[in-house]
């Protein structure tokens, strides 16, 4: 993004944006014809917003040191915001005004009269921005001011490595680019940027790294420069040959003479130049300071440290990248006990555990918690650290702590258009993981992206989020189905909030919703129990000027009918963006019609059930999303008058048909499904004038194509915005194949040939028996992505394998698919000589009459990574003989399949799965899956599936190959194992339904490195017997197996024990395991309550010391109360009761003494119904209480028999449902 360096004030933007609506205003005579006073008004109103935006960055400044010009700020932007709403209703009426509205001479001014016709209001809107505009003379605020950065102190290279904590393995890495000399090995000197948000420790690391006695060794010349943020080549130079020639003087400013003498200084020497705490990304600027700096000796480096991924990006390329991460909390710790003076031995246990609090609020951030160690030095008094941990950062003075202006500098120099976007994102909760398009959805309605020749709003807003990532105001997160998200550190959020002041408000921050300030014009709302939406109801005339209301999904379906919703749209008549996501509202209110300023409407995942006609009257909508709305059927047909939509999401929406005219939207740049009609107004030609549809669109129903000339009418080849596609005909199989015209279908498909652009296609439920030819065609370059499902006439796959880009293919429900020949690999037109030469996934999957794969092109599927065969039940063979890049092989229910398996040296994860043949036959390929294995070195091996197998087969462990780290086992009854050694690596094993021969188990003395170990539905097992040490097992479960009467050599065995589970096994015996000594490791235990277990009922309150979650499920139905007294380790913390249908009473006294208890479930125990004894344990924070309708009941109706037990616990839930 090309943005000034300089920033520029966050008020800048605004007042431009401003400014822009109104000199459109004025600019179109048809608006004010005739209206002098309508006219007078808006110009006073021009002169206002050019006499302010001079001082802005003055005043932006200044706000932090006098309070006077904060409160202005605050009126002047409470005054535009007033305009911009003025002014946007202006020129919406004008832009709807049909011909009835319109005389022969006065064009639109009945309508605007109808707005100007009260002058009051516009009187009231322009003298309050002329009031708040006059007085910045008396602030005496100045035009043009910039920050002054001269008190900042410059870095040097010195460092205390004693100091440093958590970076011992980035130096490593840091050092490691700095002593390999084999990148770049055209260009004598590499660039090596470390960039990171402010106070992360980038500085700290260079230092470290500069220090380093082996970078000492390699590099005769160093010198570390402090650039900051004045980038000065000239100067930049200059600093630099002082620091190499320490003893000569550069005086001159002449720039060629300086490059030319820091050329000479740097022949023939290895050198390290830090550049410290850059913040310029001028390409070129950067191409003419390193000119000299190619004159060194090969091997020479710049470390460079910056906050911007783009600075990173412009002096080097993406592998030399180092972007620092945040420390661990408790890296941060100690830092923070380094500060404070103090160390884990001296410190007392109540100020550890609220100095380790205060340390999390740090988040990662080591100047931070350097801050804040600071601020406590020498002061124990418990009082001032819960000061401070309750205490926000920003509270503190920029001497007093230095992430405040760090992070605070990082702010400033964001360009004025990308604050407004910043602080946008504090509506939402911190740990919010934001969608990208989302949010820039909800810049557009808040007209916060200005607007760029040839870039539309959304290219604006994908430069404007991608260049808070590069600064690091938001960090990469999770991936969410192929799609990534972000968050905002804790500090960066309160930084946010802090900008936002009073505009910007999350309603459940405030304990009383008349708490909210009347200037609020950004809203949002985590809807929870304790904080329903009925309390903002109360009080929406304090917030009736906002722009924006943001329902953010916490509590799914809460309660929220039209009348609320009507009642609460008719006083907020000024929204831009309104989302009542995931709310159980069946019906929109006609009012909706009348939030003419509305431009983003999202009632995903809500219960709406149909949309009001007046819909159509949203002029100015541009996003309406309505994902996952499963009662919606149809759209209202007035749609087609919203022109300035663009983006329309019904993904999961079930409708029958569009409406009728979407041929109208040609704004529409994002449409994610066309469920075609049948009508004129909702065919398929519909799309045709819909020419800037970007990214992905579903197009369903196409069996109602009856004419496939509408098809080319669709003009789908055009649309070169679109890489993913979906065509979808219904495929149910009762679709009765005597009336589908198969022809129409394959000229259907022809004719919905699309761009070359396209790089994903998924085609389901065709009815033709081939398909066109462009599928397959080499002209298709960038399509990655192939899925064909529920062809299934189709007896012939087109020629993929000419495809030169494709990388995932997936086949399945084809019905008359027999033979894949040679068409599969190539055509008479073949240009490529190795096919499918990208391949990485291939999936046949529910192919039933598929019988023959002709595998003969040897040289096919070079970089093939996974291959997957499923329900495909007469397939007989080949497969490839060699693939030497598989990495993963599924074969499942392929009955008749009896070849041998590839060649695949490269193999990781083999998977066997329903290998049944009739009774009395063998199975071929599962013992030459076993032969495989046996004989091939599968030397990458780590996970082995073989299930369903009704061979008999002895398997060696010394055949397993050493790899090996997940081996599983199902429905294998005949098979065995030889005992012959010992397998070093295998950490997890899975045996269900297996191993019949058994009754005595010891299996795993093979293993001695196991971690995790599952039995089940093994019913002849009768014991475990382990005589060796299993000291890495951290879980074990065994369940239903019905015989199992011992496992005490695993108690025995396993002594690091974490996580039991005996569940189904009611003949196990306790007796022997508990005369051994207390088990302290294990945390969590699974255990159904039988009768042998009731018979040494002291069990587990003897052995288990270290235990904090208890769970119980029912099998003996003999037992109506529970706990016995004494029999819980006191230790719990966690405790269920599950399925134990018999027991009636709860028995506080079999509670009491668990003083760490701190959640008690009670899930389907129907006869439940008493609670004996005086209370439930005060250390008790949740009760839940589920599918217990009798206890439930008695709960939720505070009967005075129960409820003063439990009265005193935080949170009671019956059902999910909280009722305390």
């Amino acid at each position: 993004m090309a943005a000034k360096f300089d920033g520029g004030a966050y008020l800048s933007s605004f007042v431009d944006a401003v400014l822009d609506n109104l000199s459109k205003i004025l600019e179109d005579e048809s608006v004010l014809y005739g209206n002098h006073s309508a006219m007078e008004f808006l110009q006073r109103l021009e002169e206002c917003l050019l006499d302010v935006g001079p001082v802005l960055d003055d005043a932006e400044l200044k706000q932090f040191t006098d309070k006077r010009v904060k409160k202005w700020l605050v009126d002047l932007q409470d005054a535009l915001y007033s305009a911009d709403d003025f002014l946007d209703e202006l020129s919406t009426k004008a832009a709807t005004a049909t011909p009835r509205d319109l005389g022969i001479s006065s064009y639109c001014s009945s309508l605007v009269d109808s707005i100007l016709e009260d002058t009051r209001d516009i009187e009231n809107i322009v003298g309050r921005l002329e009031s708040a505009v006059a007085r910045k003379n008396s602030l005496r605020l100045k035009e043009g001011a910039k920050v002054d950065m001269s008190s900042r102190i410059p870095s040097t290279h010195l460092v205390v490595s004693s100091d440093i904590f958590g970076r011992d393995k980035d130096e490593e890495k840091v050092i490691e680019l700095l002593l390999d000399d084999t990148y770049r090995a055209e260009s004598a000197v590499t660039v090596i940027p470390i960039w990171g948000m402010g106070g992360i420790g980038k500085t700290t690391l260079a230092q470290l790294v500069y220090s380093n006695a082996k970078v000492v060794e390699k590099f005769t010349t160093r010198a570390w420069v402090c650039v900051a943020e004045s980038f000065d080549p000239v100067g930049l130079t200059r600093t630099i040959l002082q620091k190499i020639s320490p003893n000569s003087s550069f005086n001159t400013d002449d720039f060629d003479s300086l490059q030319t003498r820091l050329k000479e200084a740097l022949t023939g020497k290895t050198f390290l130049v830090v550049l410290d705490d850059v913040w310029h990304d001028q390409k070129d600027k950067w191409e003419h300071l390193l000119k000299p700096f190619q004159y060194g000796n090969h091997g020479s480096k710049i470390l460079l440290t910056t906050r911007s991924e783009k600075v990173a990006s412009v002096v080097a390329t993406t592998e030399l990248h180092y972007q620092l991460s945040f420390l661990s909390d408790e890296d941060c710790w100690s830092v923070f006990l380094k500060q404070a003076h103090l160390s884990t031995d001296s410190i007392n246990p109540t100020l550890e555990k609220i100095g380790r609090d205060i340390v999390r609020k740090c988040d990662g951030l080591p100047l931070a918690a350097q801050g804040l160690g600071g601020l406590l030095r020498g002061n124990s008094d418990v009082k001032s650290w819960n000061l401070i941990l309750k205490s926000e950062i920003w509270e503190f003075s920029d001497d007093t702590i230095q992430i405040v202006p760090a992070l605070r500098i990082s702010y400033y120099y964001l360009p004025s258009c990308l604050k407004r976007c910043f602080v946008y994102c504090s509506l939402f909760p911190k740990d919010y993981e934001f969608d990208k398009g989302e949010l820039i959805l909800l810049w557009m309605a808040e007209n916060l992206l200005q607007p760029v020749e040839k870039r539309t709003p959304e290219e604006v807003g994908d430069k404007y989020f991608d260049e808070l990532v590069s600064r690091s105001f938001m960090q990469p997160h999770t991936t969410y189905f192929g799609e990534k998200r972000f968050v905002m550190h804790d500090l960066v959020h309160d930084l946010a909030m802090m900008f936002a002041g009073e505009f910007c408000s999350r309603a459940e921050d405030h304990e009383k919703a008349v708490q909210i300030s009347i200037k609020t014009r950004h809203l949002s709302h985590i809807a929870q129990e304790d904080y329903p939406i009925s309390k903002l109801l109360e009080v929406r005339d304090r917030v009736k000027n906002t722009r924006a209301f943001l329902k953010i999904n916490s509590n799914p379906w809460m309660s929220f009918n039209m009348d609320d919703a009507a009642c609460f749209l008719s006083e907020l008549k000024y929204l831009r963006a309104l989302s009542f996501r995931s709310i159980g509202l069946e019906l929109l209110p006609d009012s909706i019609g009348e939030l003419i300023h509305l431009r983003y409407l999202n009632l995903s995942f809500s219960d709406i059930v149909s949309l009001p006609e007046s819909l159509g009257r949203l002029y100015n909508l541009q996003t309406l999303k309505l994902y996952q709305c499963y009662m919606l059927k149809l759209l209202p047909d007035s749609m087609q008058d919203l022109v300035n939509l663009r983006h329309l999401d019904i993904r999961g929406t079930p409708l029958n048909e569009m409406p009728r005219g979407m041929s109208k939207l040609k704004s529409l740049q994002f449409l994610s499904d066309f469920a075609v009609g049948k009508h004129e107004g909702n065919k398929i030609k519909e799309l045709g004038t819909l020419a800037n549809l970007q990214h992905s669109i579903c197009i369903y129903h196409l069996e109602n194509v009856v004419n496939s000339n509408e098809a080319s009418e669709a003009k789908m080849s055009d649309k070169d915005g679109l890489d993913h596609l979906t065509l979808y005909w219904s495929w149910r199989w009762d679709r009765d194949e005597n009336i589908v015209d198969f022809q129409n279908e394959e000229d259907v498909l022809d004719k919905l040939r699309p761009h070359s652009n396209l790089k994903h296609l998924l085609i389901q439920g065709y009815m033709g028996t081939a398909f066109p030819d462009w599928l397959g065609r080499f002209s298709y370059d960038n399509i990655t992505h192939i899925t064909l499902s529920h062809c299934r006439n189709c007896g012939v796959l087109p020629s993929l394998g000419q495809l030169p880009f494709l990388k995932h293919l997936s086949i399945s429900n084809f019905s008359r698919l027999g033979i894949v020949g040679v068409e599969f690999y190539r055509d008479d037109e073949s240009c490529l000589e190795t096919p499918f030469p990208m391949l990485e996934t291939l999936c046949f999957d529910s192919l039933s009459c598929w019988k023959e794969w002709h595998s003969m092109e040897l040289n096919a599927f070079p970089q093939l990574r996974e291959l997957t065969i499923r329900y495909c039940r007469m397939l007989r063979g080949d497969l490839p003989n060699y693939l030497p890049s598989l990495q993963s092989l599924e074969i499942g229910n392929c009955k008749e399949l009896s070849c041998s398996l590839p060649r695949a040296p490269a193999l990781t994860k083999l998977n066997m799965t329903d290998l049944y043949k009739k009774a009395g036959e063998g199975n071929l390929l599962a013992e030459l899956a076993m032969e495989a294995i046996k004989q091939r070195q599968l030397i990458y091996l780590t996970f082995l599936s073989i299930s369903d197998c009704s061979s008999h087969i002895l398997f060696p462990v010394s055949a397993i190959p050493p790899s090996l780290h997940k081996f599983k086992i199902q429905r294998c009854r005949r098979l065995e194992f030889q005992m012959d050694g010992q397998h070093h690596s295998l950490q997890e094993l899975e045996i269900i339904n297996s191993c019949d021969s058994v009754t005595s188990f010891s299996l795993l003395d093979a293993f001695p490195n196991l971690k995790d170990v599952e039995i089940r539905n093994c019913e002849k097992m009768e014991c475990i017997v382990v005589s060796g040490s299993l000291s890495c097992l951290r879980s074990f479960t065994i369940r239903d197996c019905g015989s199992l009467k011992s496992v005490w050599s695993i108690w025995m065995a396993a002594p690091q024990l974490e996580n039991l589970s005996l569940l189904g096994c009611p003949e196990i015996e306790f007796s022997a395991a508990a005369a051994g000594d207390p088990h302290r490791c294990l945390r969590s235990l699974k255990i159904s309550y039988s009768d042998k277990l009731v018979s040494c009922a002291t069990f587990m309150n003897s052995q288990f010391h270290g235990l904090t979650h208890l769970e119980i499920y029912g099998e003996c139905e003999s037992v109506k109360c529970l706990p016995k007294e004494g029999w819980l380790p006191a230790s719990l913390e966690h405790l269920e009761l599950n399925y134990i249908e018999s027991v009636e009473t709860l028995e506080c006294k079999g509670l009491a003494h668990l003083t760490s208890l701190k959640q008690l479930t009670i899930g389907s125990c129907p006869e439940l119904e008493n609670i004996e004894g005086e209370k439930l344990p005060a250390s008790l924070l949740r009760l839940n209480i589920n599918e217990t309708p009798l206890l439930g009941k008695q709960c939720e109706m505070k009967d005075p028999q129960v409820w003063p037990k439990i009265s005193h616990i935080q949170e009671i839930r019956v059902d999910f449902q909280l009722i305390s």
